[in-house]
């Protein structure tokens, strides 16, 4: 970092907590365009090898190259932040990305959804995500490239399937009585006791109640089910899965609160700048140039954007909520939502209109068609792609004693359909670990029961 832009920092920093803003400290650091590119594929500095990885790259490449999207800066929430900026930033961007920085750490630290992860995830997880490959590399050299490679695609295939309700080191159910136990047997002394005079024989004890259901109730956590009961997993490949778990843990916030931790992060690099008297004009200016193309509404060359732009969404629901209700008051929804909530309650009718925000239906022949709509179906356009990490929500629902699992997917509360190409190689990923027969009951395009099972003779759909 350049003693200039290392200035600018230390004085943006004082100028931010000055103003409110409270978050553990922020390590900033500048790295080359390629370096960047590989944290957001990753979405670590250092994760798990996995081939899907590659595919991630190859598309945000495209993106990047085709101008819809250039990466300034990265942030994982933690104690210390780490902030990567990008090298061949002008330093007017990078001032800009600077304050940026701070409204994702000051959000991180009082938001209560990130408050709770940061607490069962860790504050290290950029360390702890670099432990996790290195124990798969360990795996890797035993067990072999193939092997370990099989069990990260049904673990990553998964990796929206997890409880944050229960935490990341859940125990397992309680233990039960073998079922259909009997009695126990009296002893010889016993039974001679029995047969004095004035003995009353004694009653008998009742059968002990069989075995409960497993799980006892429906289960959403795949991937802490899986680690914990499939009938014939080794440690190593039950390892990988709880990784996977734990850096969900970490990435669920993250998702669940985009909308208002961009608008959060760009309402605070807006203001910190507008305060900022030490910068330059000139560089002042250029920054807030930089500022309007982050929160524009639009795609690439003023195109009318089919897909809600988070920064300009968030950013402008955060301003109406400053200047109606004031800052604090604004801290305070900061401390308590996430997007569903941010999105109902504070996308108004007249903000939705301000922001020319409407709904759409993308027809089968490539058609694009505005429809009427209200608000409550604007909040959920917008909201549906959010629900469960964007994945269908499918429940453990038995575990027979033959092994057989029984998945069954929560249509009604889900609102859509599996694809059935995509669940039945999910299905195949899940065969690979659980090595016993099992079974998905969801519903077709029609909304007919079916069951895609899968055993050792192959997959097929009843």
């Amino acid at each position: 970092m350049t003693a200039k832009l290392a200035d600018y920092v230390a004085r943006i920093e004082d100028l931010g907590q000055r103003l409110g803003l409270k978050y553990h400290p922020v390590d900033f650091e500048l790295v080359p365009p390629s370096f960047m590119m590989e944290v957001a594929v990753y979405g670590l500095p250092v994760r798990m090898p996995h081939w899907s990885f590659g595919v991630r790259w190859i598309y945000q490449m495209v993106q990047h190259k085709m101008g819809h999207s250039r990466i300034f800066e990265v942030v994982f929430p933690g104690n210390p932040n780490r902030a990567y900026l990008v090298n061949n930033n002008s330093i007017e961007e990078n001032c800009l990305v600077t304050a940026h920085v701070l409204g994702h750490a000051d959000f991180s630290h009082n938001n209560m959804l990130f408050v709770a992860s940061q607490r069962e995830a860790g504050y290290h997880i950029v360390e702890q995500a670099a432990a996790h490959a290195h124990r798969i590399d360990a795996a890797i050299e035993v067990a072999g490239q193939k092997r370990v490679e099989e069990v990260l695609d049904c673990a990553l295939a998964l990796e929206q399937h997890i409880d944050t309700q229960y935490a990341i080191n859940r125990s397992d159910y309680e233990a039960a009585p073998a079922r259909g136990a009997q009695p126990d047997s009296p002893s010889a002394f016993q039974d001679r006791f029995s047969q004095l005079p004035g003995e009353q024989p004694a009653p008998a004890k009742p059968i002990r109640p069989p075995e409960p259901r497993l799980p006892p109730r429906p289960e959403a956590d795949l991937l802490w089910f899986i680690a914990r009961y499939a009938p014939a997993m080794e440690d190593w490949e039950r390892d990988i899965f709880l990784a996977v778990r734990e850096e969900s843990f970490y990435f669920q916030p993250v998702f669940n609160c985009q909308i208002m931790n961009e608008g959060w992060a760009s309402y605070w690099h807006a203001r910190i700048l507008r305060e900022a008297d030490f910068l330059p004009d000139e560089l002042y200016l250029n920054a807030m140039k930089t500022h309007s193309d982050v929160v524009r509404p639009y795609g690439t060359d003023k195109q009318i954007a089919l897909q809600v732009n988070p920064y300009h969404l968030g950013f402008n629901i955060w301003e109406r909520v400053v200047e109606e209700a004031g800052l604090e008051a604004a801290r305070q929804v900061m401390r308590e939502e996430d997007d569903f909530g941010f999105i109902r309650n504070y996308l108004t009718p007249e903000l939705a209109r301000d922001l020319n925000l409407f709904v759409y239906e993308a027809k089968r022949d490539g058609e694009i068609r505005v429809t009427d709509s209200n608000v409550h179906e604007l909040h959920e356009a917008i909201l549906h792609p959010k629900y469960n990490f964007g994945a269908p929500r499918v429940l453990v629902d038995e575990l027979k004693h033959d092994g057989t699992l029984v998945l069954r997917h929560d249509h009604e509360t889900d609102g859509r359909g599996l694809d059935p190409s995509r669940g039945e190689k999910v299905l195949e990923y899940i065969f690979r670990v659980w090595r016993r027969p099992v079974r998905l009951h969801t519903v077709d395009a029609r909304g007919n029961g079916v069951c895609l099972k899968i055993d050792r003779e192959g997959i097929e759909t009843n």
